[in-house]
């Protein structure tokens, strides 16, 4: 069997930990003191280190030590290598014994449709301990430790092997309040006298979910409004609508809760409503439809989202 290179050969973590303890703390006895081990150990450990990297990384004075150039490199390295392995240890050791359920979906879906309905799973399961991993960026379920994602996607072109949960329709909203303080709203034209607040980056859906596709959809595409407000999350905008200070195009599956309490209102009703290309999706990671905690929250996932339709039959009424 052919050996590693002792060039390309990796350090070992116990001299790293020591030597990071002594640069940290510019002291071989303090870094003993944290490390349970004696000065002496230590020092053997930082030499081990300096030899195996094949230069010096500490300035070794009476009272004190200080790093090489080549140790302040090696010590900015270090420094972060330790805290991310001391937080996974400690993680590990945490929920020990636990049974996590790790699920990925985007920041405004996390925001607006699930954390709000999430207190009911976990009253029902109590043992249960659910980390949300709320990114833009969509992760490949099979790397690292995701359990299942809740996606937004193109109806004609999901995920393969994703399971629908329910279409999105799109339709202005607006807080009572500024229907009752500000200009009248009775047909699609007075919005020129409002501000509308739009996503930041249209090209994001290819501009299917911007208030100019539903403008053009209403017979008004050169309609400009008093002002536009450019944000970047569906969350921030539906924020900004329930704050009274513009009208969103709200994507009625994630603000149906607050349509229903009455804190939004759709100025022209439901004959405004346009249909979204994009849909709601599940997907099980491999190891996933392995866990059956896994599967008990998926199986919550899809009674939800049979109550989101049913609230959205009742919109619609």
């Amino acid at each position: 069997m052919s050996r590693t290179p002792a060039r390309q050969r990796p350090l070992a973590i116990g001299p790293l930990r020591a030597f990071e303890a002594v640069a940290r703390l510019s002291s071989f006895r303090a870094a003993a003191d944290e490390l349970n081990l004696s000065p002496s150990a230590v020092s053997r450990q930082v030499q081990a280190l300096e030899d195996e990297i094949g230069t010096a990384l500490l300035l070794r004075g009476s009272r004190h030590v200080e790093l090489t150039t080549d140790g302040a490199e090696l010590l900015r390295a270090t420094k972060a290598a330790v805290k991310k392995l001391d937080d996974t240890v400690r993680q590990i050791r945490e929920t020990q014994g636990r049974r996590v359920v790790t699920v990925s979906t985007f920041a405004s879906f996390a925001s607006l449709w699930l954390l709000p309905r999430l207190q009911d799973f976990q009253r029902q399961h109590p043992d249960i301990d659910i980390r949300v991993s709320a990114q833009d960026a969509m992760v490949d379920l099979d790397e690292g430790e995701l359990d299942l994602a809740l996606r937004h996607q193109r109806k004609s072109a999901p995920t393969p092997g994703a399971e629908w949960l329910f279409d999105e329709m799109l339709s202005p909203v607006a807080s009572p309040a500024l229907l009752a303080q500000g200009p009248a709203l009775r047909r699609v034209a007075d919005l020129a006298r409002h501000t509308l607040v739009e996503d930041d980056d249209e090209r994001r859906y290819d501009g299917s979910l911007s208030w100019r596709s539903w403008l053009a959809a209403q017979g008004q595409p050169h309609l400009q409004p008093r002002r536009w407000l450019y944000l970047s999350y569906a969350h921030q905008q539906v924020q900004t609508a329930l704050a009274g200070q513009a009208l969103a195009l709200g994507r009625l599956a994630m603000c149906q809760q607050a349509l229903l309490r009455g804190e939004l209102v759709e100025p022209f009703g439901a004959s405004a409503r346009a249909e979204s290309p994009y849909a709601y999706w599940l997907l099980l990671s491999a190891q996933g439809r392995e866990r059956p905690e896994v599967l008990q929250f998926a199986a919550w996932i899809r009674e939800q989202a049979q109550v989101c339709r049913g609230d959205m039959d009742s919109l619609r009424g």
